[in-house]
């Protein structure tokens, strides 16, 4: 073919894209929703929102900038070409059976030749199957057996504590508390700790590339339909090749390797023997899961659940406990009123200094309020939870939501409602959870709807009671046996869609009754 008609035939083809985005700009249900004007015609602006590392105090100013008289946010805004934040978590998006289904942003979580793990997989039914294999090992009654692997490395990470008090120098506790969550996801996975705590630094260079990780996905997500080539042809570039999945991929293979080979040398030389009483790992539960027949598991999906673990069950749980112990730490008044109910559950023989079991932990209410308080202030996720509008479109919040229509909730939006949480949004008060609890049930209802720390419906993270359990267990060592000197009292954070805090410095003393 003749390269000028080449050259007319691909001009053509631009001149008729750029008419066919003007039509329907002008003639979309959802034009009038205001928004940057960028963000019209291309999604750069939302790539430089989250390049700022701030993109949810941006998604929340927007809201609050584009509000009319008499409302706190804006219902919706623009965020890109077809993509559009919400201020409520709509049935209709995240709801219990809802056909959204999640965006294409997902699609950058997971090796294209591969089959997606549980996080990123779009597919509502395929979704369905593969929680159902995994439940049990994450249900909350299965905390019993995963209790003992986070005391284990507790009573090491007290002792790391305990070492800083003496030392007197300022740490990065979000750093110490990184390492505790790691451990802890080892210990409970594959029944041994990864070494964080003992070396108090980046094992393996695992932080490092879990941290490439996120910031790979979050960015290609934008962008996904060029993940397949990326991902396949940038492996000689360095920090690159899905930036870092494939270390930390072939880090939990040669666990899984190693373990196949223990139970087969185990059962050849006569069977393996359990001790009842003895609690088991992720890993020994699901290779037993994978040899029923009724599971359909396959090898396939305890590596992606394997591998899930790791790249989900750490950064997580640290900033969650960064946060409660942060604002506690900060509010002397909520630190005696606390420490006022973990005394006295020590002296009621519920629990020890170094040690409370987890059931008692929920009979400790103004506890649990600090908890759920720090998980509203700084939660985990900082992005829009990305669904795509089903067949037949939507209507909510207003508008009329075409099919393919990109909408999300970010968590930090909801969490900073003035008209759902108070005029005090902003400020630390775990008092608001028992206030709602001791009233008629309503306005706790209200809170309870709009609380999404691990997301909504029927993608909540799986995971979530084992991090909850973290969280109860360690908490009330840390304040039962050391004072904490905050060098910052506003705790900043970076956000590349796990929102991670930069400044938590601290000195440690022991604690002075």
């Amino acid at each position: 073919m003749h390269p000028v008609i080449i050259v007319y035939a691909a001009l053509a083809a631009l001149i008729a894209k750029f008419f066919h985005f003007i039509y329907t700009t002008l003639t979309s249900p959802v034009r009038d929703v205001p928004g940057p004007f960028a963000a019209r015609f291309s999604k750069l602006w939302y790539v430089f929102a989250i390049w700022t590392g701030k993109a949810e105090q941006i998604n929340i100013e927007l809201h609050r900038k584009h509000a009319r008289d008499g409302e706190y946010y804006a219902p919706v805004v623009r965020l890109g070409p077809n993509m559009y934040s919400i201020s409520r978590p709509e049935k209709a998006i995240y709801g219990i059976g809802s056909k959204a289904t999640k965006s294409s942003w997902y699609d950058t979580w997971y090796d294209p030749a591969l089959e997606p793990s549980l996080f990123p997989d779009r597919d509502p039914q395929r979704h369905a199957n593969k929680r159902r294999m995994f439940q049990s090992m994450y249900a909350l009654s299965s905390l019993l057996h995963y209790e003992k692997y986070v005391e284990a490395v507790q009573s090491i990470f007290q002792e790391r504590l305990s070492e800083i008090s003496c030392d007197g120098k300022q740490v990065d506790l979000h750093h110490w508390l990184q390492c505790y969550a790691f451990d802890v996801v080892g210990n409970i996975t594959y029944g041994r700790r990864f070494g964080f705590l003992d070396e108090g630094q980046d094992v393996g260079q695992m932080i490092t590339s879990l941290d490439s990780v996120l910031k790979y996905a979050t960015f290609m997500g934008i962008f996904s339909w060029a993940h397949r080539w990326v991902y396949k042809y940038s492996s000689n570039l360095p920090g690159m090749r899905g930036g870092g999945l494939p270390y930390l991929a072939s880090t939990v293979r040669k666990e899984l390797d190693s373990r196949i080979a223990q139970r087969g040398k185990e059962e050849k030389d006569g069977g393996r023997v359990h001790d009842l009483d003895a609690p088991r790992d992720f890993l020994d539960l699901a290779l037993d899961a994978e040899k029923d027949p009724d599971k359909a598991m396959t090898m396939r999906h305890v590596y992606a659940m394997l591998l899930s673990n790791v790249v989900a069950g750490s950064d997580t749980t640290a900033v969650s406990l960064s946060s409660v112990i942060f604002y506690v730490a900060r509010d002397p008044r909520v630190l005696a009123r606390l420490r006022e109910e973990l005394d006295q559950a020590v002296q009621d023989g519920k629990a020890t200094p170094d040690c409370a079991a987890f059931r008692e932990t929920q009979d400790m209410p103004y506890f649990q309020a600090c908890i759920k308080e720090g998980l509203r202030l700084t939660a985990a996720t900082g992005l829009p939870l990305w669904r795509v509008v089903p067949a037949g479109g939507v209507e909510m919040l207003g508008h009329y939501f075409p099919e393919g229509t990109e909408v999300g909730i970010n968590t930090w939006l909801a969490h900073y409602d003035q008209t759902i949480w108070g005029q005090d949004v902003a400020g630390f008060r775990p008092e608001r959870w028992i206030e709602a609890q001791e009233g008629d049930g309503n306005k706790l209802k209200v809170m309870d709807s709009n609380f999404m720390p691990f997301g909504l419906g029927s993608r909540t993270c799986i995971g979530r009671h084992i991090s909850y359990l973290e969280m109860c267990k360690v908490i009330p060592m840390i304040f039962l046996n050391f004072d904490i000197e905050l060098v910052n009292t506003k705790l900043t954070t970076e956000n590349h869609w796990f929102v991670k805090p930069t400044n938590f410095a601290v000195k440690l003393r022991r604690r002075q009754n």
